[in-house]
């Protein structure tokens, strides 16, 4: 993979109920919403529940559960942007369908 160090440090970085809801706030607000999830075979996984919790300290943490669904690959765009893999591109095929170099 081709993490920058500014990469390591935004992996790193918790997401916070406020950051999760600006970065909502910014879109249409009847835009489906799914999770990514596992960056070496990326799939695309549907939303069930936000759900919140304390632990024994009294510290409260929101999960984000998945419903189960499984709907296919995430976009390649999805996986470069999340620095999960590089770009790439198909190869150029010629009319034979043998790759051209």
């Amino acid at each position: 993979m081709f993490r920058t160090i500014l990469q390591e440090l935004l992996l790193s970085f918790t997401l916070t109920a406020r950051d999760l809801i600006d970065r909502l706030s910014a879109v249409d607000p009847d835009t489906p919403v799914c999770l990514a999830i596992n960056p070496i075979f990326p799939f695309r996984h549907g939303i069930a529940d936000v759900i919140a919790v304390q632990d024994a300290l009294g510290r409260t943490t929101v999960y984000v559960t998945e419903n189960g669904d499984q709907q296919g690959p995430v976009p390649p765009e999805v996986t470069v942007a999340a620095a999960w893999h590089e770009p790439t591109e198909a190869p150029r095929r010629s009319r034979t369908g043998i790759a051209v170099q």
